[in-house]
């Protein structure tokens, strides 16, 4: 809705988008209850906000000028309906908050502000910085947009591509977001994962945005989402993948993901989509825990740290390693990481401690560990699951698992 009213009335009144459409939001809570749900909601939302936006223009004076593009023409109908194809307003959005006068990280978090709905805590949790920090950002990339002059539209076909990677990176953190929410009650945000993957079948299908890049993500999103129903059980309690049952995955999800990740094998292009890609896929032909090629998951993992020097990465390659080398190594790959004061605030460093130290019998320092992973967890859903490994450790209870 904020795409399309952008579209409306121009990228320098993305601020008045986002204000009138919270405001119909809230109107449409009060008035539906007691009216009747419309037959078309967005098109009514985005009618009043509209509206509201056109009110506001003309108590500032500024309708005059721009009135005869902005009153309603005879085929306005289609302008409300937010399922056009490649001309999608999100993905125009998406890559307007791509343009070259921002900085990456810029680009994202307003991507991510704009066309994800996510709140400044949410961001923050994205790209493990302050929220003071990302808010700063968000206020800086507008002003930036507006002192550009950026027109709402997709740029010139040879410019396209090269705003591509920070869209991607857009719908990499979307999707995260949804699969392992950072805070909240619910682990999981299937609308957050669904909209990444709506929006990267869009790019998959066009083609200026039909690149090896583009599948390999895709690929990874659907191999990912093929799990989203065996995360957790009844009770909301996180399952690892050795307690999910695997006859839950999503087969045709896995079958569309491995597609796209064939397409994505095009060309000598060798990504870290294609890297995480190769690994999800690992997991997803795996018929059972025993069955899980670690190896390859862990020749993988080297690849990608060698690419990207993450150390969040490097913690999940330290994972593999212990399923193919035993705790030990693990333990000695992740106490690196911990004496360099990385991740500092990441709750699954200590956490994967506990387990690996667990593994080793040394339940003293596994409680310890965990507890620091509680202390930093600020998800509910995380939270009850650190506490029921500290409620059940003994030295055979629990083996590495990845989620």
């Amino acid at each position: 809705m904020i795409s399309t009213l952008t579209r409306i009335f121009g990228p320098d009144h993305l601020e008045l988008a986002e204000d009138v459409v919270q405001e119909s939001l809230l109107q449409a809570l009060q008035q539906w209850p007691y009216r009747g749900v419309p037959d078309n909601p967005s098109a009514w939302i985005v009618t009043v906000a509209k509206n509201r936006a056109l009110n506001v223009l003309r108590r500032e004076a500024l309708f005059r000028d721009r009135a005869p593009s902005l009153l309603p023409q005879p085929a306005a109908a289609a302008a409300l309906t937010l399922d056009d194809p490649f001309g999608d307003d999100q993905l125009r959005m998406m890559f307007m908050c791509c343009h070259p006068s921002l900085a990456p990280e810029a680009q994202v978090a307003l991507i991510l502000k704009t066309v994800g709905g996510f709140s400044v805590p949410e961001i923050a949790g994205a790209f493990l910085l302050p929220p003071a920090t990302i808010a700063q950002r968000l206020v800086r990339a507008k002003r930036r947009l507006r002192e550009a002059g950026v027109d709402f539209a997709l740029p010139a076909s040879e410019a396209l591509p090269a705003r591509l990677e920070a869209v991607l990176a857009a719908l990499y953190l979307l999707f995260n977001e949804g699969y392992d929410a950072h805070q909240g009650d619910d682990l999981v945000r299937r609308e957050l994962c669904a909209e990444a993957i709506r929006l990267g079948e869009l790019l998959a299908g066009h083609p200026l945005t039909r690149r090896p890049k583009t599948h390999a993500l895709l690929a990874l999103l659907l191999l990912q989402s093929s799990r989203l129903a065996a995360r957790l059980d009844g009770d909301g309690r996180l399952l690892r993948l050795a307690e999910q049952d695997r006859a839950q995955w999503d087969q045709a999800a896995i079958r569309a993901g491995l597609y796209h990740l064939e397409q994505a094998a095009e060309g000598d292009e060798l990504s870290e989509y294609h890297l995480q890609a190769g690994i999800a896929a690992c997991h997803a032909v795996a018929v059972s825990e025993a069955s899980t090629n670690w190896p390859a998951i862990l020749m993988y993992y080297e690849a990608l740290f060698a690419l990207t020097q993450s150390p969040i990465v490097a913690l999940n390659r330290a994972v593999a390693l212990a399923m193919v080398a035993g705790p030990r190594a693990g333990l000695a790959a992740l106490a690196e990481i911990e004496a360099q004061g990385l991740l500092p605030n990441y709750y699954l460093l200590p956490a994967c401690l506990a387990e690996l130290y667990q593994r080793m019998g040394d339940n003293a320092r596994a409680a310890s560990y965990y507890r620091a992973a509680l202390g930093l967890a600020q998800n509910a859903a995380e939270r009850r699951f650190l506490l029921s490994q500290l409620d059940l450790i003994n030295p055979a209870s629990i083996s590495i698992k990845s989620s």
